[in-house]
């Protein structure tokens, strides 16, 4: 491959170049051939020989058996080497942390939860340590074997003082120490993130918002929050708050004051899980739970094939009114290309909510972008979180220029 414009041309500068990209191309596509890599990199059949066998020296790349049916060096396989570093992801809750471990191929190999029961739940660092330990564990590796750790969280933390915010029902994670506890306490670097933001760089890695630089996440399950991705990058805002719409003020709601301190908002209150029981009573359906958000969204999905007529129609369709609400506000200022919709409580509503919630937006907002329902469907704060781990070791580990 080329040098760019303006790049400096030299051998080492585009050996790098060639390496990564062929890198990149295996972890995409899976085992390739000499051949295949010289044809997709534009190589000449000696120099992605030579390729291969740096990485190969590097530890980067292994040989994986030959081509069905076509013998000769042409048609031996190669792949990413799985053990060439290895990162963990946590989703935290207040209920539980979820850990995984996965290889620098993005596959996990190692998964542990942690229960947290409130306030008799360990101090915040062992139970982190804990998690990721049990993760470890489960994977067959070492501590020590971790190259980076990413932990989601919801709310964030304040780049200006260290402290979490947004998330005063997560018990134990306000110190303004923790971070430098933690830190102390794992040996890897180690980086946070807002759960809901985690959520959007899996779809935008692996799901419905692949391809595309413009698009707001809107999530729900026990609160509601949104991601902001602007020009391919996540917008986080001054003190990491941006996206927190569970606080936004909205018609239809009562106006809630000290916001933080009561953990909630006016769109919260509208359309958040808490509602929809009470909605559902309303319409005189009885069949929805006032327990966790897990158990409402089981209850939307079990009424989805009864909800073309009567009350369970009307239960949806005054829902999608309710989201297109707080959407509205969202979309009108920042008139994205696309809007996924993701959380248990928007996924559980399938197609027939997102048309509905499609419509009552293109109604309220003068911005019209396309809806679409999240692919990421299975833990995707942990999903974010390794792909957000992943992209970083790999570049620390991808650069054969060193």
């Amino acid at each position: 491959m080329a040098g760019s414009a303006g790049m400096p041309g030299t051998p080492r500068v585009l050996r790098a170049m060639n390496d990564r990209a062929a890198l990149d191309l295996l972890l995409e596509h899976g085992p390739l051939s000499r051949t295949r890599i010289g044809k997709l990199t534009g190589l000449s059949k000696p120099t992605a020989s030579q390729l291969l066998a740096r990485l190969e020296a590097a530890g980067l790349v292994l040989m994986t058996g030959t081509s069905e049916g076509r013998p000769g060096p042409g048609a031996q396989l190669y792949s990413v080497n799985p053990a060439a570093a290895h990162v963990a992801g946590l989703d935290v809750t207040p209920e539980r942390i979820l850990a995984a471990v996965a290889d620098i191929t993005g596959r996990s190999v190692g998964e542990y939860e942690l229960p947290t029961p409130g306030r008799r739940a360990q101090p915040v660092v062992r139970q982190v340590t804990g998690a990721l330990e049990g993760a470890v564990k489960a994977a067959g590796l070492a501590v020590s074997d971790v190259h980076r750790v990413v932990i989601g969280t919801p709310g964030a933390f304040d780049p200006n003082t260290g402290r979490l915010r947004y998330a005063s029902h997560l018990p134990g994670w306000h110190s303004p120490a923790l971070l430098d506890e933690l830190a102390a306490a794992l040996p890897m670097p180690v980086e946070y993130e807002n759960d809901v933001n985690l959520v959007a760089l899996a779809e935008q890695r692996l799901g419905a918002a692949r391809g595309h630089g413009d698009f707001v996440l809107l999530w729900n399950e026990g609160g509601l929050g949104a991601a902001l991705v602007l020009g391919g990058r996540l917008h986080r805002g001054w003190t990491g708050g941006a996206g927190e719409v569970g606080f936004l003020p909205v018609p239809g709601a009562p106006l809630v004051r000290q916001v933080t301190r009561a953990n909630s908002g006016g769109y919260q209150e509208l359309a958040g899980s808490q509602a929809i029981p009470r909605l559902a009573r309303d319409l005189g359906i009885k069949d929805v739970p006032t327990g966790p958000y897990s158990e409402v969204a089981a209850a939307l999905v079990a009424l989805g094939a009864d909800s073309t007529t009567g009350p369970h129609r009307r239960l949806l369709e005054t829902y999608a009114t309710r989201l297109a609400t707080g959407l509205a506000a969202l979309v009108s200022v920042l008139d994205p290309e696309l809007v996924v919709l993701s959380g248990a409580l928007l996924t559980s509503g399938g197609e027939p909510l997102r048309t509905l919630l499609q419509a009552e937006l293109e109604e309220l907002a003068a911005s019209r972008p396309r809806l679409v329902v999240g692919d990421v469907r299975e833990h995707p704060v942990l999903r974010g979180a390794l792909e957000s781990a992943l992209a970083t070791t790999r570049d620390e580990v991808f650069n054969t220029s060193r």
